[in-house]
Parts: C-alpha cells; sequence; structure tokens
C-alpha cells in the first residue's frame, strides 16, 4: 500500500510537470509562429488521439514506466526544436501522449476494483496546463526551468520503477471486451461522453472568468476528477454519475452566478475518471488501448472548437450535461458497471 501511494503520488506530480512543459513550449516558443494553427493541430492529434495505437503498442510491450519516462525525455527535447515548430509541436505531443498511456497503465494497473487513485492521477494535468499556458504568455519563466524539471520527472520515474517492466504487469493482452452482447453500445455511449465533455470544457466560458475566479474553474475542475474517483469506489459509478451530471445540469442554466458556475465546472468533471476507469474494466487486457481510446475521444471534441465551431451557450451546456447523463448512465448499466 505505500509503494502505491509513493507511485501515484510520483505519476501525478510527473503529470502536472509535462502538460505544464507542453503547455508552455506551445504558447512561449511556438504561438507566435506563422504556422501556430497548424502547430496547435498537430500538438492535439499527437497528444490525444495518437495515444489509441500507443495504448496498444504499450499493452503488448508491458514496459509502462519505460514508456512513461521517456514520454517525459521526448516532451522536454521538444524545446531543442523550438525553431522548427512544427517538428516542435508534433515531439511534444507524442511525448505527452507517450507519458498518459504509460503512467495511465501503471495507475490502472495498481488500482484493482477501485477509481480513487485514477483520479488522484488525472486531475493535476488541468493545473499543468493552465499554468504552463499563464507562464508561457507572461514569458517570465526560463525554458531552462522547464526542461529541467522534466528530465527530473522521466528520473523520479527511473528511481521509482527502475529498469522493471511495470510496478504490476499488464494483463495478456486480448482485444476482446468484457463479455456481454451489450457491451459495444456501452462503449459507444461513454465514447460520446468523453466527446461532450471536451467540447464542452474547451468552449466553457464566463464573463467573470478572470483574476481568482479564473483560478477557482482550474481548481474546481481538478478537484471534480479527484472526487469523481473517490465517489465511485463509495456510492457506485452509477450513482456519482446521476449525483453530478444531475445537479451539474442545472446549474449550467445561472452561469452568470461565479459560485454556482463553480460549482456546476466541479459537478461536470467528475465524470472523468468514471468513464476512464469504466473503459479499462470493459477492456480488462487492453487498458492502454482503453485510455487511448477515450483520449482520442478528447480530439474529436477539439476538432469543432478548432474549425471555429464552438458556440458558447449555457443551454448548449446544460443539454450537454443532460445528455452526458443518460449516455453514461446508459453505458455503465449495459456493461453491468
Amino acid at each position: 500500500m505505500h509503494k502505491r501511494l509513493i507511485t501515484v503520488a510520483v505519476y501525478s506530480i510527473a503529470h502536472f510537470i509535462v502538460d505544464f512543459s507542453c503547455a508552455f513550449l506551445m504558447f512561449r516558443n511556438i504561438s507566435a509562429s506563422p504556422d501556430w494553427y497548424l502547430c496547435l493541430l498537430l500538438y492535439n492529434f499527437f497528444a490525444f488521439a495518437a495515444q489509441m495505437p500507443l495504448g496498444l503498442i504499450a499493452d503488448r510491450l508491458n514496459r509502462n514506466s519505460l514508456v512513461a519516462a521517456a514520454g517525459c525525455i521526448f516532451a522536454g527535447a521538444a524545446y531543442a526544436l523550438w525553431r522548427l515548430p512544427m517538428a516542435a509541436a508534433a515531439t511534444a505531443g507524442i511525448g505527452n501522449a507517450m507519458f498518459h498511456i504509460g503512467g495511465g497503465l501503471e495507475v490502472l494497473n495498481m488500482s484493482e476494483k477501485k477509481s480513487a487513485a485514477l483520479g488522484v492521477f488525472v486531475s493535476p494535468g488541468t493545473f499543468g496546463i493552465y499554468f504552463g499556458t499563464l507562464l508561457g504568455k507572461g514569458g517570465a519563466l526560463s525554458p531552462v526551468l522547464v526542461i529541467f524539471a522534466m528530465f527530473l520527472a522521466a528520473a523520479g520515474i527511473f528511481a521509482l520503477c527502475g529498469a522493471q517492466p511495470a510496478a504490476i504487469n499488464n494483463a495478456a493482452f486480448s482485444l476482446e471486451p468484457k463479455a456481454s452482447d451489450k457491451i459495444y453500445i456501452a462503449v459507444v455511449f461513454m465514447f460520446l461522453v468523453v466527446v461532450l465533455r471536451s467540447y464542452v470544457g474547451l468552449t466553457l466560458n464566463f464573463p467573470w472568468k478572470i483574476g481568482g475566479w479564473a483560478t477557482a474553474v482550474v481548481f474546481a475542475a481538478a478537484l471534480g476528477k479527484t472526487l469523481g474517483g473517490f465517489s465511485a469506489d463509495k456510492f457506485g459509478a452509477r450513482r456519482t454519475a446521476v449525483f453530478s451530471l444531475g445537479l451539474a445540469a442545472p446549474l449550467f442554466l445561472f452561469l452568470e452566478i461565479p459560485v454556482l458556475g463553480v460549482i456546476a465546472v466541479l459537478l461536470f468533471n467528475m465524470s472523468m475518471s468514471v468513464t476512464l476507469w469504466a473503459m479499462a474494466k470493459i477492456f480488462p487486457g487492453a487498458k492502454g488501448f482503453s485510455f487511448g481510446l477515450l483520449t482520442f475521444a478528447l480530439f474529436l471534441g477539439f476538432v469543432p472548437v478548432y474549425l471555429d465551431f464552438g458556440p458558447s451557450m449555457p443551454r448548449l451546456f446544460s443539454a450537454a450535461a443532460a445528455i452526458s447523463l443518460l449516455l453514461l448512465w446508459a453505458g455503465l448499466k449495459k456493461a453491468d458497471i
């Protein structure tokens, strides 16, 4: 138990560092490039869509810690390519994807029947993206310090796990889902939930989202991801979905009130760890693939926003939360989770 807590802590800290590093690079060194629009697409494609094939490789390779550490090194090495913006964006994205797959597999393997550890692991990325973007735009922090932090993260993973294949070995590889004649419907439903969450997260905007309230929204999103895992363990995944999304839907109608908007964001993000954990339960022999399948859904949610089709309306967010509730509840029921 003690080693598991340390392992989750190391990967969670590394998650913050990796996402911070990638966001910092994109906004400090690449955003001024004439190819910024293409670089943004490349980064998101490799960081999210590429996790699905990388997950399949990691499932078979059973070298999760090495994949995660290599991801840290790749993301750090992207800084050496900043004069080639597209190459730097692609390299950072690949590094980000490798870390998430390797780290995600380690945490999923040691979680067994619990989802709390997964919620703890995913939440620091929210802070990493926010503060990396903020400081990247500010330009005050030296990239040397960020690169040093990246290699410290890789060293920490190596020190924790050494050259062992994994803290807990991957299950025998298989793309066969958990036995059920309705399981593929459950997969589609949960996939759509993540597409909706990605779209809402990228388009969600508040007139009061400045200063301390902007930071409060970030903390709420991160805390929601963590609480979702603990709540699913305590009360069950379906009850957590009903509680969180069922309350988020009406609260999204009152986004002009800062406190209610922050609470809505917290509740809406509770479903993240639930969907990740549930998909891993559906594909017990391909947890890396299941993780990557849902990050591919994140990429699909990004595409309409990238194409400038991203209306920001409270009623739309409320409807998205209500639809997400129906899809997630039905998916969990069909998967018998």
